[in-house]
């Protein structure tokens, strides 16, 4: 084996270097993973153009990843040499009033994978102590293919949004935004029962892309009367569930008017530093009694159901996973997420 190993290492905003850095060792409480996938998440996008405080520079990247384990610590049990494992990446300490409660993604201490231990953008990596101790590691059935597994994270996230809003059999759930997690949001909740996704977007070529997908009714916000489409296919009720997965504004804010009276609107998307306050008519989510409910991250737990969906084949993960390059292809990685060509795209050491 190698003494030296490549990786893309985060520095700064607009300073990511792939290089050789050493091929980290491996302690008595901790496995190594020979990584042969890692996805490119919006996070880490975010992270190239803007920073992140959060992350302990130099560090490699990505967190959305699999492999297969390498090396295993002495003191570790559960696991064999060839396991293919994902993770739950946010990564929490198993002690405080939340993960007492079992809401282990809302840790009040927590410590992701890429921000506060190396990420997966590298030919190796440690799984940490903490992340075994506290349940974060899931294996994956043979046979999943690599950059399939690597999306248990996202997929995993929709799970958290699906059983947060309560999806049942029968449900007619919107997803507003045509991006990577909108459409990982849609194929999930068909899972969870919804009869009828209605998915909404302002840009065209994103909505002809989820053709293919097979969804109910593509509404292109641009020039389409969205309220109204809305009302017309769900008998002028509103939809069950609304899921705003884009990352704007005025598609959280336009929510509340597409959803019947107790239903259930999530807020998926995060909104950047700033630009992060909306103005909501207080009246509709009283009267109609509503959720407005937010979703961060995912549990073990979640990541466990992802995996069942992925390696069962009840989700499109081929359509889902549009690009597959290597290490040395992160900034054209970047360059198909801004141009909206790509929904997930796969990086492979």
């Amino acid at each position: 084996m190698a003494d030296t190993m490549k990786a893309v290492m985060y520095y700064a905003p607009k300073d990511i270097r792939v290089e050789m850095i050493p091929v980290p060792s491996c302690g008595d409480d901790e496995i190594r993973v020979k990584v042969d996938a890692c996805a490119v998440c919006g996070t880490d996008l975010k992270s190239y153009n803007s920073g992140n405080p959060r992350i302990k520079a130099p560090l490699p990247m990505g967190h959305e990843f699999t492999g297969l384990v390498e090396t295993i610590g002495k003191n570790v049990q559960g696991f064999a040499l060839g396991d293919r494992i994902v993770m739950a990446t946010t990564i929490s300490c198993g002690e405080c009033y939340y993960c007492k409660r079992g809401w282990r993604n809302i840790c009040a201490n927590l410590s992701p994978m890429s921000f506060g231990y190396a990420g997966g953008m590298a030919e190796y990596t440690i799984i940490p102590a903490r992340a075994l101790q506290n349940g974060h590691v899931i294996k994956v059935p043979e046979g999943v293919k690599a950059e399939h597994a690597a999306l248990s994270e996202p997929v995993s996230c929709a799970v958290n949004t699906c059983e947060i809003c309560d999806v049942q059999d029968g449900d007619t759930v919107v997803v507003s935004g045509a991006g990577t997690l909108g459409m990982i949001n849609a194929c999930v909740a068909r899972e969870f029962g919804a009869k009828k996704i209605i998915l909404i977007n302002r840009s065209k070529p994103r909505l002809e892309r989820a053709r293919s997908f097979g969804f109910d009714v593509l509404i292109h916000s641009e020039e389409q009367d969205v309220r109204q489409m809305i009302l017309d296919e769900t008998d002028g009720i509103g939809a069950d569930v609304v899921i705003v997965a884009a990352p704007a504004v005025e598609p959280q804010e336009q929510a509340i008017d597409l959803v019947r009276k107790r239903g259930a609107v999530c807020l998926f998307a995060s909104l950047p530093v700033g630009k992060n306050m909306l103005s909501l008519d207080s009246r509709k989510i009283h009267y109609g009694e509503l959720r407005v409910l937010g979703i961060s991250d995912s549990t073990p737990r979640h990541v466990t159901k992802a995996v069942e969906l992925i390696s069962q084949n009840r989700l499109p993960m081929d359509k889902l996973a549009t690009h597959i390059l290597g290490l040395d292809d992160i900034f054209k990685a970047f360059d198909l997420m801004q141009s909206g060509e790509s929904l997930r795209v796969v990086l492979k050491p």
